[in-house]
């Protein structure tokens, strides 16, 4: 290893009035550091002692991240690691607002009507049927301003035939009218878990 790092630094320098330079990026792969959420895990735990969740695990999205990528999280309180993860869409804002970024960065909104996201925590409540995907889908009661308009809006949990099951970067996942939405496959793996749960489980969704 030391003598590869010694041959890129030699050939930098043997280049340097070369019409051909040599680059650490064109040799190196970028490594995509994971997130930290720890602080955002801890905050979630304490939430959820205190307002009488299910205290071994919650679901975190990030909408920051890409729509190609996984951002739908599945984190375990107790062994204090992500245990699952997979696709989720946002919504397209398109009724609110002239969103020409909506594929590429989520909008948020509580206003009914916007086909746009929501940020906040959410409780994740009565299971129902769906006439999307698995015929599934859960109720989400907004539990901030920012979000709780979520029954009024009919923004739940479900998942959608036109959501892949792994990530298709750089490629866009479908856009939805503000729920967030995830493939058939996962939605099982969801559902499963939140059959099994007494306590009402903390769904809470980033920007």
């Amino acid at each position: 290893m030391k003598n590869i790092l010694l041959f890129l630094f030699l050939a930098l320098i043997s280049c340097k009035d070369s019409t051909t330079t040599i680059l650490f990026s064109d040799v190196i792969p970028v490594v995509e550091i994971a997130k930290d959420y720890s602080k955002i895990n801890q905050e979630a735990l304490t939430y959820c002692q205190a307002k009488g969740f299910n205290e071994d695990y919650y679901f975190l999205v990030d909408m920051s991240i890409h729509s190609g990528k996984n951002r739908f999280f599945i984190y375990d309180f107790i062994a204090e690691k992500i245990t699952d993860k997979n696709l989720v869409t946002h919504g397209s804002c398109d009724k609110f607002e002239d969103n020409e970024s909506k594929w590429e960065k989520a909008k948020f909104s509580n206003k009914p009507n916007s086909h746009c996201s929501s940020k906040g925590k959410y409780k994740i409540g009565k299971r129902d049927y769906s006439s999307w995907g698995i015929n599934v889908k859960y109720w989400l009661h907004g539990l901030e301003n920012s979000n709780n308009n979520a029954v009024e809006r009919v923004v739940v949990l479900h998942s959608w035939k036109a959501v892949q099951n792994k990530e298709i970067y750089p490629k866009y996942s479908p856009l939805s009218w503000g729920c967030p939405a995830v493939s058939d496959e996962f939605m099982k793996v969801l559902d499963e878990k939140l059959k099994a749960t007494d306590k009402p489980v903390l769904l809470w969704i980033l920007e």
